[in-house]
């Protein structure tokens, strides 16, 4: 494949990212993302033969992203303790300057789980992003900063508290900003987490 078709590909992944997440799934349809794209919809299904495709590549490309920087982090000498720290507030940032990434992952992945039955089942099309979690847990462990239990109580507990503080942010619940409770939060989670 051409760089051109790679670079519209991407183009059409991050307007429709925009759209699914104001929208939700099933209100956003081909032929809207194709409009706000100023595509014809013959056109978009060159790029993706389905919605359904379009949107697990969606959940790939937020995957991708979000592991690129928490791999940045686990190849720093920083401590465990200051990963943490690093992983929550990079987190928050996406969640204020990309706001779609993380709406996507809750309105549209969290809440319509048979749009990703065939092709995204488990965790096939985030596996990036819980690579690179596991990863910081697994050298946590080693280095003796982190207790060795369960992968998925730590990362339930580690993803559930920066999903609930987006949700509350997002439901302007919140009194201060984000980047308000990341030392909080940080504190809480390595507590929650020390060895």
């Amino acid at each position: 494949m051409g760089g051109a078709k790679e670079k519209k590909k991407l183009e059409i992944i991050k307007e429709s990212l925009k759209l699914f997440a104001k929208q939700g799934f099933y209100v956003t349809t081909i032929p809207v993302i194709a409009k706000a794209l100023n595509m014809s919809v013959g056109n978009l299904y060159n790029y993706f033969k389905s919605k359904e495709e379009l949107a697990q590549e969606a959940l790939k490309f937020i995957s991708k992203y979000l592991a690129e920087h928490i791999r940045e982090i686990n190849e720093s000498d920083l401590s465990t303790k200051d990963k943490i720290k690093a992983i929550v507030s990079d987190y928050f940032r996406v969640a204020q300057e990309e706001p779609q990434m993380i709406e996507f992952f809750l309105r549209v992945y969290l809440s319509n789980r048979e749009v990703f039955n065939s092709g995204c089942e488990g965790m096939v099309c985030v596996n990036e992003f819980v690579t690179e979690i596991m990863i910081f847990f697994e050298e946590g462990v080693a280095k003796g900063d982190l207790k060795n239990q369960d992968f998925f109580s730590a990362f339930g507990l580690f993803m559930g508290y920066l999903g609930g503080m987006v949700f509350l942010q997002g439901e302007e619940i919140l009194p201060k900003s984000l980047n308000d409770y990341v030392d909080d939060i940080s504190e809480n989670i390595f507590n929650a987490l020390k060895a």
